[in-house]
């Protein structure tokens, strides 16, 4: 394992835009047919009824991050609320906790014990240092493998493309009503999202913002598995290009849903705040 203390908080909370969850794979079987051409709406809703459905989440997770060539691994584990908070806890070797994170609509809190300091602050701080513009309910749509909550959908086109649905806007931003009732900024994205014809499940998803066209994060999910009669993708793979390319190979597992889950997020006394992220 490389070394844990080059990835600084800042590093840290890269790797968590791109986690999303899973558990245990089973091979695709590919309809060898040609695929009957769709309507957006149709697809829609079969991209809708065929997400995750829960309450409370909770996954574990082994990660490999690539970055400048410099690969590092370590496992974790993830806990949600829906709509509510994203729990996360980072552990590099033999089980001891490194860091925690926990994310709510306006908040992002981060401990890291290896240096003994805390941040607390809102997304301001989060974007400002990815030099990027994400939300809650995107993070939370990557994490479960879901479509974005809360953002537009009329603006689509449905096609084929490799054997799979594919459908792509060139314009797709938060519904004004959530924007007035939340208080937040809206974001545009220019995005992509692949369906699997059989279980219309997202087989892979691109999403640019409209601004930033440079920076592209493209993911990949694999090996489904059901879980209590819904399917999960075990294996995603993300490739973020920016500035620096970064590559994370994410497996999960021990998965479970709607199981009642705390949320634990002490500071202790003599860890050090800090303001920003370096």
């Amino acid at each position: 394992m490389n070394n844990w203390m080059e990835l600084k908080p800042g590093y840290i909370l890269i790797i968590f835009v791109l986690i999303i969850a899973t558990g245990c794979g089973a091979a695709r079987k590919i309809i060898k047919e040609p695929l009957k051409e769709e309507g957006i709406d149709y697809l829609f809703e079969k991209l809708k009824e065929n997400e995750l459905k829960f309450d409370q989440f909770n996954a574990k997770f082994n990660l490999e991050y690539v970055h400048n060539k410099k690969k590092t691994e370590f496992k974790g584990q993830v806990r949600i609320k829906k709509d509510s908070m994203i729990w996360v806890s980072f552990s590099p070797a033999l089980g001891i906790e490194a860091a925690r994170m926990l994310i709510t609509y306006d908040s992002v809190k981060f401990i890291n014990r290896m240096n003994k300091t805390y941040f607390e602050g809102d997304y301001n701080y989060l974007n400002d240092f990815l030099d990027t513009n994400i939300d809650f309910d995107v993070l939370q749509a990557l994490i479960l493998g879901n479509d974005l909550s809360h953002y537009e959908d009329g603006k689509f086109r449905a096609s084929i493309e490799n054997k799979l649905y594919k459908l792509a806007t060139a314009s797709r931003s938060k519904l004004k009503r959530y924007i007035r009732s939340h208080e937040i900024d809206p974001i545009v994205f220019i995005q992509s999202i692949w369906l699997l014809p059989e279980t219309f499940k997202i087989s892979q998803l691109s999403l640019k913002e409209i601004k930033k066209e440079n920076k592209k994060l493209q993911a990949n999910y694999s090996k489904f598995m059901e879980l209590d009669k819904q399917l999960f993708p075990r294996v995603v793979d993300f490739d973020l290009q920016a500035e620096s390319k970064i590559e994370v190979h994410l497996v999960f597992s021990k998965i479970t849903i709607n199981e009642e889950l705390n949320y634990p997020f002490n500071v202790p006394v003599k860890f050090n705040l800090i303001t920003k992220f370096e």
